[in-house]
């Protein structure tokens, strides 16, 4: 169903997918969905802010799944379980930022809702009137008595996603001064510390305690940065020290999707069995029938290495070496939101190499797609590394190499294919190139 700019529908899923979707083309500028948890018309803290530097609520409700391309465009996702949400929160604000343009660029820009758990698109809305706007509010989920509705609003800000946050209550942490200040900063106040003993006058009780400082109240919350970072073929180095990302869980999120123009995989005739169901999933959704899984080589500073990957149940492990853990594995390309892989930073002095690579199980060549590398650290900025198509029916892809350099780990964009001949395994080409002198052999899931 698709409604105009301030109709509403009833939304009776119990969970959404929230799709923010336009057009490719030369000179089209990026945009990001976000949303807000709004209780009686402002969020309850920074945390009811969904975006891409936080990815989901402090419930888990809703979250931002992140950006996938689909045929001629891309579309950034929120998933919102509208029956885990807190009863506090009466709307959800359903919004985009544009990155380096305006919204007026964005051709066929749209925001559908659909139920997550059958795929069916329950409302639609395009006609949004976006022109000069670097932030857009497109519709909002809000309660009606026990259910949830729908409503498409069309308001734009020129102040960007810095802007339209504030105007909700949230705190946004200020770009730094582009020139130092020539004036003699104030001095500093001194630290809050115990009071010296009081000089006390010949009448005042020995025993007598120093009056207490007043209590401090708690420091405030760290304001929010929207900054992310995009390592390009210029420019494709990134120190994760340097960026913030010192410890915690690091996600890496890879995702493919056909190329804009690009034909679709044809089915093999006489496929049967497992194959043939899979193929039988191509007419359904773009990247159906294509198992693509993610992989990693690793090296530690001890000498030993190995690799993390489905083919014989090698997901590692998070917590002992070799501290890198395989999350999914998608077997049927129906996964929206990609394969993750997950690194423990805690551990990052330990490691020596990785590289992040990815290859088709059933060597069905790369060609006709783009993928999109993401790092979410738990700290700092997440970290896009575009892959470009490739022009040769390659099977397998290196996303990323990362490095100790003895300050931490470098990510480096590398964007490498390599096509499997016989006796040759995709994995043997990329140890081969990286000079890992693993042995190999043949495996199965």
């Amino acid at each position: 169903m698709v409604i105009s700019k301030g109709a509403n529908v009833p939304v009776a899923a119990a969970e959404v997918l929230v799709e923010l979707g336009w057009s490719t083309g030369p000179g089209v500028p990026d945009a990001d969905a976000s949303a807000l948890l709004l209780a009686a018309g402002r969020v309850r803290s920074d945390a009811d802010f969904v975006f891409y530097n936080q990815p989901q609520d402090v419930s888990g409700a809703v979250r931002h799944t992140g950006k996938r391309s689909v045929p001629g465009g891309v579309v950034d996702a929120l998933t919102v379980r509208l029956s885990g949400l807190d009863p506090a929160v009466e709307t959800v604000v359903l919004a985009a930022s544009s990155d380096g343009g305006r919204f007026g660029a964005l051709p066929g820009l749209y925001l559908r809702v659909l139920d997550a758990a059958s795929g069916a698109e329950l409302v639609r809305f395009e006609d949004h009137g976006a022109t000069t706007e670097t932030a857009f509010v497109l519709g909002e989920l809000y309660r009606r008595g026990e259910g949830w509705k729908f409503r498409a609003v069309g308001q734009g800000y020129d102040s960007g996603l810095a802007g339209l946050a504030t105007d909700y209550g949230i705190q946004v942490d200020s770009e730094p001064d582009r020139a130092p200040v020539t004036t003699p900063a104030a001095a500093p106040a001194p630290p809050v510390a115990p009071p010296a003993p009081p000089v006390a006058p010949p009448a005042a009780p020995p025993f007598a305690a120093p009056t207490a400082a007043p209590p401090m109240a708690p420091p405030a919350a760290a304001p929010l940065n929207f900054s992310k970072i995009t390592l390009t073929k210029e420019a494709p180095r990134l120190s994760l020290r340097k960026h913030g990302a010192v410890g915690g869980l690091l996600r890496v999120n890879l995702n493919w999707a056909p190329a804009a123009g690009a034909a679709p995989q044809r089915q093999q005739s006489g496929a049967t069995g497992w194959l043939a169901k899979r193929m039988r999933g191509v007419g359904q959704s773009p990247m159906a029938g294509r198992d693509l899984d993610l992989a990693c080589l690793w090296q530690l500073r001890d000498g030993s290495s190995g690799i993390v990957q489905a083919i014989g149940q090698r997901f590692g492990a998070l917590h002992q070496p070799p501290f890198i853990q395989l999350a999914n594995d998608d077997r049927t390309g129906a996964v929206t939101t990609g394969e993750d892989l997950w690194i423990n930073l805690d551990h990052a002095d330990l490691i020596q190499r990785l590289v992040v690579f990815a290859f088709a199980f059933d060597n069905q060549p790369l060609t006709g797609l783009n993928g999109l590398a993401t790092l979410y650290p738990a700290t700092g900025a997440p970290v896009e590394l575009p892959l470009d198509g490739c022009d040769f029916p390659a099977t397998s892809c290196v996303v990323a190499l990362l490095e100790n350099d003895g300050d931490g780990l470098v990510v480096n964009r590398e964007g490498r294919y390599f096509q499997a001949v016989d006796g040759h395994s995709n994995h043997q080409q990329i140890d081969e190139a990286y000079g890992w002198g693993l042995n190999w052999s043949a495996g199965r899931k």
